[in-house]
């Protein structure tokens, strides 16, 4: 046995392996370690290897589930190694002593479930493949639970940010790349067959697989793209084992169709998730209304990637914007939508062979509600286009939902081992096998009351289990009576309470009965696999209703959402501008409103003769939260919501960027400050004129002069080079002389006041600098011992005394010349003298002599430029 263990956890490389054994899942050696430790069970020993023991541990079949989400959980992959022959068909091939085949039939990892209990159903579980070609990198995600499926191609710099998007579960990569990813919650990427990533293989199989002579009706894929996309369909085919799941065609995902959010933005805005990984505080949680698990994945997604299409994002508002006005119709496309169960993910089960009679009965009722959905919104005056492309894919399903009405009871059970999932009328014969079984039954309960009156035993039962059948059993007391010679009874086994017996008459009518029985779960089975055939023939059509009917959820909790906190219709504008009137934060507004206190609203105008804000004030006075609600409303509106202002009016944001918060990164040997100028590097050289801007402290991490000079140029370059429009918190009051000369630049302030020594936080942000940053007065609310404050009082007072005598930190700037001529003469100075004797250069005109020369200095200056 230990042999055929080795043999399959070779196969099973850095998985764990689970090995079948009876009605266990046995681990051994480091993987029973492994396992133990994670689910917390008792690690035990079987049998020595090399004179050590061998650790042992396992878990019952009949829950692996659940230990398998555990583990799955915990970041380990697993290889199901299951019994692939039945003990008497091992016995058949050989003899007495032969072990039962086995073979692994599925490897479980993070990117590839599809059962409800290992997956959250309101989140998407992304499969991520990364691979390379031609210079380029491609993406190749899928979520095999539904069929979704995208590509696209991407920079190196963009890659980390795409990752972040997708929320990849697992992520691919060619054995040997060199390609630095990570997933959620930091899953790092693992390595498969380099050989998979080849994009002509990967061309090929797309075309087999969709049944296509060319994929121009997908899209236009470029090899990297595809390259990826082979990777990712050859993991799945191994971790399904020649099983692969239902995908609906690849969605090419075009550059520059959404916004771009780096994964640092994406964590300090706590889009989906805080920075802890919870999802309760994020936006996600404070604007989520859906109530299918399909339209709280498709919200997530929505929030993930914002569009940059104002098409498309006004189709969405219009859809919002009808559902708000009209709230009856709201309220009654929400109770269906409440009812209707997760077909998506019932039909990707299906698909991958693990579908069960309940998976059809809930894709029957969801199909069935869905057609009636239509009829009831199609009757609805005024309805906005978005609305009417979705209702054709709601309907079209009625021979199929019929079909599965007819064949399948009402509730079907997730078994099919013990039949009575199709329903009676359905067929004939079957109906007939199950009146033979219920007539043998009845039929063996007569004959237990004819047994009791002719022996007088009135405990004398008829019973039944796996391992004997139908047998009668009498307390031990009255065995002997039925082991007299003649008494029509055999005995077939002695317990410490009960002898057990067969008879003729009950072997008779329990063979009728147990053939009958087997015969009518052979005829279920049959059915089954006729209807799944039928299922997975319409699985395109099913995947469109599924998506149709997220979407009118996702709207629909936008409106909601809307109503709720009366959120308004943004506006969308050519010129590059950003206008909001009372604008609030979701998140802070919901968890105020839980404690029974009011948000204070602020507004917000950014445009081109001003779309720098420097905003300066004190700890706690509500500056960040000021930034981050600016970035989320303008996230919620090219989402296609409503946004929690009285008005909003904006042009389309590019790229969106935030820079608020401290984190270091120890396990990249990245310090806070080093984080802090890596997302800071990463704004200068990608922010454009269209891309928004929230900035919060910069330079803090170091040095007072140190984090002064940086934030002054980096409010400079902002203003003069990437010209976006940026708020920008800060302490540092000396950058308000900034506004003298940054014309674009003004400045404001979050108000607060001392009150008979008390510090009164407004939390409103009105124009012009702060007075001071009170941060004496917030380390008192804090709890600072007295004697600290009245020391730093003191400090305090004796820096602003010096201050007042020479200037401050800040007083030999006020000659400095313009960042603009700094940066020119930078450039100047930075001219590259073998550039230009190259471009001085007539090489028509040289002669071979001429040349040579020419090398000879070219190199000269080739090393003078190595040496500087």
């Amino acid at each position: 046995m230990m042999a055929q263990y080795m043999e399959l956890k070779a196969q099973a490389a850095d998985c764990l392996l689970f090995y079948r054994m009876g009605d266990f899942f046995e681990m051994f050696f480091d993987d029973a370690k492994a396992a133990a430790a994670t689910l917390d069970i008792a690690l035990t020993s079987r049998g020595e290897h090399d004179g050590v023991p061998i650790p042992m541990c396992g878990v019952p079949v009949h829950s692996a589930e659940a230990y398998l989400a555990r583990l799955i959980r915990a970041g380990h992959r697993v290889a199901i190694a299951e019994q692939t022959e039945t003990p008497a068909e091992a016995k058949a091939r050989g003899g007495s002593k032969a072990l039962v085949a086995r073979g692994i039939i599925r490897y479980v990892t993070p990117g590839t479930l599809t059962e409800d209990t290992l997956l959250d159903s309101r989140a998407d579980n992304m499969l991520v493949a990364v691979g390379e070609a031609g210079g380029e990198i491609g993406i190749a995600a899928a979520d095999i639970s539904t069929g979704r499926f995208e590509t696209m191609t991407v920079d190196a710099a963009a890659l980390q940010a795409e990752i972040a998007r997708l929320g990849a579960s697992e992520i691919v990569i060619a054995n040997g790349s060199a390609l630095d990813v990570a997933g959620r919650q930091g899953a790092g990427a693992h390595g498969f067959d380099r050989g998979a990533f080849s994009s002509q293989r990967a061309e090929a199989r797309l075309k087999a697989m969709f049944g296509v002579a060319t994929l121009d009706g997908f899209g236009s894929f470029g090899r990297a793209e595809l390259a990826a996309i082979g990777g990712l369909l050859s993991y799945l085919d191994h971790a399904g084992q020649g099983t692969l799941p239902h995908l609906a065609p690849p969605v090419h995902i075009a550059p520059g169709s959404h916004m771009a959010i780096d994964a640092a933005t994406r964590e300090s805005l706590e889009i989906v998730a805080t920075m802890a990984g919870a999802r309760q505080g994020s936006l996600l949680h404070a604007v989520d209304r859906t109530v299918t698990g399909a339209g709280a994945r498709l919200l997530a997604a929505d929030l993930a990637a914002p569009l940059l299409d104002g098409a498309a994002i006004e189709a969405r508002l219009d859809l919002v914007h009808w559902l708000h006005d009209h709230g009856g119709q709201r309220d009654a496309l929400r109770a269906v939508l409440r009812a209707l169960p997760d077909i998506g993910r019932a039909l990707g089960r299906v698909a991958m062979g693990r579908g069960s009679p309940r998976d059809l009965g809930q894709i029957r009722d969801g199909l069935g509600e869905a057609r009636m959905l239509r009829e009831r919104l199609a009757r609805a005056p005024d309805r906005p286009p978005l609305l009417d492309r979705l209702l054709p894919a709601l309907d079209g399903h009625g021979d199929l939902v019929d079909e599965l009405t007819r064949a399948l009871v009402p509730t079907p059970p997730t078994e099919t081992a013990s039949g009575g999932y199709i329903a009676e009328g359905y067929d004939a014969a079957l109906d007939d096998l199950r009146r033979l079984g219920s007539d043998g039954r009845r039929a063996i309960a007569l004959l237990e009351a004819r047994y009791r009156d002719e022996t007088g035993i009135s405990a004398l039962k008829i019973r039944h289990n796996a391992v004997l059948g139908y047998h009668v059993e009498v307390p031990a007391r009255h065995g002997d009576t039925l082991m007299k010679e003649g008494s029509g009874f055999t005995h077939r086994q002695t317990l410490a309470g009960v002898v057990r017996f067969n008879s003729v008459d009950l072997h008779e009518q329990a063979s009728r009965v147990m053939q009958a029985g087997a015969h009518a779960l052979a005829a279920e089975a049959a059915h089954l696999e006729a209807l799944i055939e039928q299922v997975l023939s319409r699985k395109e059509a099913i995947t469109r209703a599924a998506q149709a009917i997220a979407r009118l959820d996702v709207a629909a909790s936008h409106a909601e959402r809307a109503a709720e906190g009366g959120w308004a219709r943004p506006r969308f504008v050519p010129d590059q501008r950003l206008e909001i009137v009372g604008g609030r934060h979701p998140v802070v507004e919901e968890a105020l409103r839980r404690e029974g206190q009011p948000f204070v609203a602020n507004d917000c105008v950014l445009s081109g003769a001003d779309r720098l804000w420097l905003v300066t004030g004190p700890n706690m006075g509500g500056k960040s939260t000021f930034l981050r609600q600016n970035a989320l409303i303008v996230l919620l509106a090219q989402a296609g919501a409503f946004v929690p202002a009285q008005s909003a009016t904006l042009s389309l944001v590019d790229r969106l960027f935030s820079r608020v918060g401290a984190s270091d990164n120890l396990a990249r040997g990245r310090s806070t400050f080093m984080v802090e100028m890596v997302e800071t590097a990463a704004i200068l050289s990608q922010a454009t004129e269209r891309s928004f801007v929230i900035l919060d402290e910069v330079g803090r991490g170091t040095s007072t002069y140190d984090g002064l000079a940086l934030a002054w140029a980096v409010v400079e370059a902002v203003h003069e080079v990437n010209r976006c429009r940026c708020l920008f918190a800060t302490h540092y009051h000396e950058l308000t002389r900034l506004a003298e000369s940054l014309k674009a630049l003004s400045l404001h302030n979050v108000r607060a006041r001392e009150w008979k020594g008390d510090l009164v936080l407004l939390h409103e942000v009105a124009d012009g600098p702060a007075d001071r940053s009170y941060g004496i007065a917030v380390a008192r609310l804090a709890g600072l011992p007295p004697a600290v404050l009245a020391r730093a009082k003191d400090v305090l007072s004796r820096l602003e005394a010096g201050k007042a005598r020479t200037g401050g930190i800040a007083a030999g700037l006020d000659d400095l010349p313009l960042f603009a001529a700094s940066l020119a003469a930078q450039e100047e100075a930075a001219a590259d003298p073998l550039r230009e004797a190259l471009s001085a250069l007539d090489v028509d005109a040289l002669s071979p002599r001429e040349a040579l020369d020419h090398l000879y200095r070219l190199k000269a200056l080739a090393n003078e430029g190595a040496e500087h």
